[in-house]
């Protein structure tokens, strides 16, 4: 009865099939063939598109209520009480109830770094915050199911941590610009917000946020939509599948021209994984768009040196691919 209940949970709440079968029959009461390439590409974009918009909302909104507990002050102090791997863990953890794209997330951490927080601390911040959230977790689930979910987030707070250990000890302290390693915290006064206040924060980061990833997810969704129904599958399975070692490297270099988040990686990831692309590959894919798009790379140049961004980015790189293999073995011990 429990296995019942999480199997429509997750395919009718989650994943809401029931849209999509709604919007199949409308599309066919106006004539069109959903099951030929245009019909299937026009299901697949609008089906996709209110989906993610949808759970887009919800999620922020729950999200953005609990971020307004830890505002950019009170999480640097939060941070300040751990030492060693201890405050590496938790500012992983705390990347995952921020902002959503690794743009967001650069300025508040040179925000930490100018407060003098370890530099391995901050590092753990920026990798996780981009990679793994709160709202990862909810959209994994409703296309990959709880456990690839739990377990795609295990493992990038893991990639979080190790990373940010190695670059701590490496001591790159000199590596980061002047004006950030001389700029001084400035202490704002904690203002405590009823929860009307809170929820008031919350609808407001639902607004913003949506519109400013609005455009991404329908390229995203576009994206999907024709590799759903144009790419022959027969390519998708040569070129990312089980025939091709090098699927998970090439996955992970192809999405580092994008930007994008989670929510715009989804229909793309799903496209891809319908069309036979390995589990490991997909997720290496999303992760290469997160964490190392080439916008976010510029923006984190003009607060690191060129040694620490290699750094940085040959960290994440080598961390995203060996989790790809791991996940692409496991798919295969399962099936």
């Amino acid at each position: 009865m429990l296995k019942n209940i999480w199997d429509f949970f997750q395919n009718e709440v989650l994943g809401m099939k029931w849209l999509n079968r709604l919007i199949d029959s409308a599309l066919t009461a106006a004539g069109l063939d959903t099951s030929d390439r245009v019909g299937g590409s026009i299901q697949f974009f609008i089906y996709d598109t209110i989906k993610i918009m949808i759970l887009l909302g919800f999620l922020i909104l729950m999200i953005s209520y609990i971020q307004s507990y830890f505002p950019p002050e009170r999480t640097r102090k939060i941070l300040g009480r751990f030492k060693g791997i201890w405050a590496n863990i938790i500012a992983a953890l705390l990347g995952t109830v921020t902002p959503f794209c690794s743009c967001s997330s650069i300025p508040l951490f040179i925000g930490f770094t100018s407060a003098g927080l370890p530099l391995g601390v901050t590092f753990s911040f920026l990798i996780s915050s981009p990679m793994v959230d709160l709202g990862s977790l909810v959209l994994l689930m409703s296309i990959f199911g709880w456990k690839v979910a739990i377990v795609y987030v295990v493992v990038g707070l893991a990639i979080a941590v190790v990373g940010g250990t190695l670059i701590e000890k490496m001591h790159l302290e000199n590596q980061v610009e002047e004006f950030i390693r001389n700029g001084k915290a400035i202490d704002v006064p904690q203002e405590e917000l009823t929860p009307k206040d809170r929820l008031k924060y919350a609808w407001e980061q639902v607004v913003s946020t949506a519109k400013k990833v609005a455009p991404y997810v329908l390229i995203g969704v576009g994206i999907g939509a024709f590799i759903h129904n144009w790419i022959p599958e027969d390519l998708i399975v040569k070129v990312l599948g089980t025939g091709n070692p090098f699927g998970v490297i090439i996955a992970t270099i192809a999405g580092v021209p994008m930007y994008a988040d989670i929510f715009g990686c989804i229909p793309i990831a799903e496209a891809l994984l319908a069309k036979g692309a390995r589990l490991g590959v997909v997720l290496s894919f999303m992760m290469g768009v997160t964490t190392l798009s080439l916008p976010s790379m510029i923006m984190l140049k003009k607060a690191i040196k060129p040694k620490l961004l290699g750094v940085f980015i040959a960290i994440c790189t080598i961390g995203i691919i060996i989790v790809g293999y791991f996940f692409n073995v496991i798919q295969y011990l399962l099936i």
